[in-house]
């Protein structure tokens, strides 16, 4: 059964009070009008009009159900015309990271109207945003890069349980500040585990935070991957991890945030278009201003950055004592 259809000569049968005139209002003949009317009310088991007068009147089942019928009608036909718009307008599949902000987000949806551009979003882990852009699944896409190579830059850090009443001051942190403290009994704890989101499980960045751990004094097994984000947090805030993370991703959650002071850690991040027929695309800048906003990145200005795994030098010795 055609739903619409039916539905569509219930509404118009309820509105016209005759079957005639309703079968002349949808252009089709009201033998096959009257049979739609009739499967209907096979189909929701009793009658939607009384036919024992001359001018048929709806029944209590037909008047209950005529403003869902029409909801759905009104529902059906707001599809339709948004089906309409976005052939006539260019459809563009967009990969991002899954910590974006919707705010943001929603203000590049709303951009993409205005600009003639149905955008959908879709998250995605680092390597699928980039085979979307090479198998052409994906219009756009915020893409990980080296630091210094990017046209934006977004500082890491490492959330970790809430302070009470939030009286920490902000401060860079150093990793070897995260080395066990020395002259503690056998007992003590096992310092916690340095968790990494799934946008962060790339080589080029996972072989740097290797090597700057490694100078560091960090052991090896201290570097995990986290699993589900939700689970990562659950443990961060329970105090039995520190989470590499963004600063905006760590307050939206209520965690403590302390940003690194080794900028060869923070991530990089381009904003590319699928390639056109002859091999080239670039996506338009108002899109990459409101991407970049929506991962709180922020323009790269600076000349060619640090080289991978050095920091400032006194820094470093004074965060070692």
């Amino acid at each position: 059964m055609d739903l619409l259809a039916h539905l569509e000569a219930y509404v118009a049968t309820a509105e016209e009070a005759g079957f005639s005139r309703a079968a002349d209002r949808l252009g089709i003949a009201q033998p096959l009008l009257s049979r739609r009317v009739k499967t209907l009310e096979e189909y929701f088991g009793g009658p939607l009009f009384d036919r024992s007068r001359r001018q048929i009147e709806t029944t209590e089942l037909g008047v209950l159900l005529l403003p869902y019928a029409r909801d759905v009608l009104d529902r059906a036909q707001r599809l339709r015309q948004v089906a309409r718009s976005a052939r006539r307008s260019r459809v563009r599949a967009v990969g991002v990271p899954a910590d974006c902000a919707p705010a943001a987000l929603a203000r590049a949806l709303r951009a993409g109207t205005e600009h003639g551009v149905t955008l959908g979003i879709r998250e995605l882990p680092p390597p699928e945003r980039e085979s979307g852009l090479a198998d052409g699944s994906l219009g756009y896409a915020l893409v990980r890069t080296a630091p210094e190579q990017a046209a934006f830059q977004v500082p890491l850090g490492l959330a970790s349980a809430p302070v009470p009443n939030g009286t920490a001051a902000r401060r860079t942190l150093h990793l070897e500040e995260l080395r066990p403290r020395r002259g503690r009994g056998a007992g003590r704890a096992a310092p916690p585990p340095l968790l990494l989101l799934t946008e962060d499980q790339v080589p080029y960045f996972e072989d740097r935070l290797a090597r700057a751990a490694a100078r560091a004094g960090l052991a090896e097994e201290r570097i995990r991957p986290a699993g589900p984000a939700a689970t990562a947090l659950a443990e961060t805030l329970a105090g039995h991890a520190l989470l590499l993370c963004a600063e905006p991703f760590a307050r939206q959650h209520g965690a403590h945030w302390t940003p690194l002071a080794d900028t060869a850690l923070h991530r990089g991040y381009d904003v590319r278009a699928a390639p056109d027929r002859d091999g080239t695309a670039a996506a338009p800048d108002w899109l990459a201003a409101l991407l970049a906003s929506a991962v709180g990145a922020v323009p790269h200005r600076g000349g060619p950055g640090p080289a991978a795994g050095h920091e400032d030098a006194p820094a470093r010795l004074a965060a070692r004592g």
